[in-house]
């Protein structure tokens, strides 16, 4: 009788030293990411915001200016003189003679118009920036990370590149295509399932990041969508591919026939979650693609802005979980000077460097900003 209540103790010890290892290692990622994403969302966003803010004080936006009519610089003090910008080839002079060829005032008055009616773009509607000859070049020489791409999130048009159709490592980046996918290929969300035991040991070897489910709890699909886009869960992203396609390995090769139809010339996919594999590969210029179409979808969108989720109790968290971005929780504020954070998805492996891609709003439209491959570690200072 003595020896099983010892021996019920020391199980129910072995249970609570495991979830108190869990957590602190769960703090610990956390603590990492918030180094990770701190320098790299205010360059990143600060980048968005220089840019319209240039565009707008040459279109004569008003709301760019302060009571006295000096131009609004607030910006700069979020980067000095880190990026450059410049004009291209002879659109100062397109720019200066642009009243004679458009019809003096009454053209200046529409570029004004079209400006402030840019929130309401809809079908056949046109922007300021579509109509403007304006053309800015964007110098992303001071960038830190080697491989970067921005732009527009509804036209999809490139507004500076460098690298962005070279080979990178995406690390996390990966669980983009693996959170889409599960959604597209998912007809209850709420169905409830249960986490492979298996999958565990590979994922403490590797030294994955994981959102803190346990082998064999009961949870639903929908749980390990977020489980695996806000604290990047691996467990999330392989318990997904098994329940899909039976394993990791047909649901990489879903991946890379989904990559395939998007036209991702430079991706290729051998897992779901990013960990490093030399036959993983793909391009900031592929995975800001990625990201535009998967945020077309609602039930993604709703995830990838997500500062936060809770889950409800299930059998083995009886309290449940909540889950906080990686993104999120790094930041103060998603509010800075002229924009708004909405969301991102960080990646790290020693052969990625530091990953981000993210999505900001500026000026009444969304940005997105793809970079990988900068210098630094989870115990560095990062700089993307």
């Amino acid at each position: 009788m003595q020896e099983r209540k010892v021996y019920g103790f020391m199980r129910e010890y072995r249970k609570q030293t495991t979830r108190a290892g869990e957590r602190r290692k769960r703090n610990d990622r956390r603590l990492r990411n918030r180094r990770l994403v701190r320098a790299s969302l205010a360059l990143a966003l600060s980048l968005l915001i220089l840019w319209v803010v240039i565009l707008s004080v040459k279109q004569g936006d008003p709301s760019m200016q302060d009571e006295s009519g000096a131009e609004n610089t607030d910006f700069l003090s979020l980067i000095g003189e880190d990026i450059k910008f410049s004009e291209d080839g002879g659109q100062k002079d397109a720019w200066d003679g642009q009243k004679d060829v458009e019809g003096a005032e009454d053209a200046w008055g529409e570029r004004q118009e079209a400006w402030g009616d840019q929130k309401n773009i809809g079908a056949g509607q046109k922007s300021a920036w579509d109509d403007s000859t304006m053309r800015f070049s964007i110098d992303l020489d001071h960038l830190y990370s080697p491989y970067a791409v921005l732009l527009d999130r509804v036209s999809g048009e490139i507004l500076a590149e460098r690298g962005s159709g070279e080979r990178i490592y995406p690390a996390s980046m990966t669980k983009i295509m693996t959170v889409i996918l599960a959604i597209e290929n998912t007809e209850d969300l709420n169905e409830k399932v249960v986490v492979p035991r298996d999958i565990f040991e590979k994922l403490y070897e590797e030294n994955a990041s994981l959102a803190g489910f346990l082998p064999g709890e009961t949870v639903r699909k929908k749980d390990l969508l977020y489980g695996a886009m806000l604290p990047s869960g691996a467990e999330c992203c392989i318990a997904l591919a098994d329940l899909i396609d039976g394993s990791e390995e047909g649901f990489a090769d879903r991946m890379n026939e989904k990559a395939e139809e998007l036209g991702l010339e430079q991706t290729h996919f051998q897992n779901s979650t990013g960990l490093h594999d030399p036959e993983h590969y793909s391009s900031v210029g592929d995975i800001a693609a990625l990201l535009r179409y998967a945020l077309k979808n609602e039930t993604f969108y709703e995830i990838f802005t997500s500062s936060r989720y809770s889950m409800p109790p299930s059998d083995l968290h009886p309290d449940g979980v909540t889950f906080y971005s990686t993104l999120s929780e790094s930041l103060e504020s998603a509010e800075v000077t002229g924009g708004r954070i909405l969301g991102g998805k960080t990646g790290y492996t020693d052969e990625a460097g530091l990953c981000l891609a993210s999505l900001a709003e500026v000026g009444g439209r969304e940005y997105i900003l793809v970079t990988a491959k900068a210098d630094g570690t989870h115990w560095t200072e990062p700089y993307h």
